[in-house]
This record gives structure tokens, sequence and C-alpha cells, in this order.
């Protein structure tokens, strides 16, 4: 099925770029003094996308109540 790949691949891309932030997070709570602005909204942005990637998942995944 066609909008299962779909969903497969943009699930893939969502969770990697939440992989890459995740690294930017860490990295810039290394760095002395930190951006709290910037750190704040990349730790927003990977917020968002893990609830994107739950959405997902729960589309691909097949309902355990039926």
């Amino acid at each position: 099925m066609r909008g299962l790949e779909d969903l497969r691949r943009q699930l893939e891309e969502l969770r990697v770029e939440h992989q890459n932030l995740h690294v930017l997070v860490e990295q810039a709570m290394l760095r002395a003094p930190f951006d709290q602005i910037e750190l704040q909204r990349l730790k927003k942005r990977k917020l968002l996308l893990k609830d994107q990637i739950t959405k997902l998942e729960s589309k691909l995944l097949p309902d355990l109540t039926a």
C-alpha cells in the first residue's frame, strides 16, 4: 500500500529530525553560557516532533482494541 509506505517514510524522517534536535539540545547545554531562548526553541520543536511521531505510530499500529 502506497499510503503506508508514505507514512513509514514520513515517520523515519521525523525520527531522524528528532534525533538531530536531541544532539543540538545536548550541544547547546554544553556551551557556557548557553542561549536559553535558542534552547527553549529547540526543545519545543523536539516536543512537537515527538507528538507527530506518536500520531504517525498510532496510525501504523493495528488497533489492539478491535
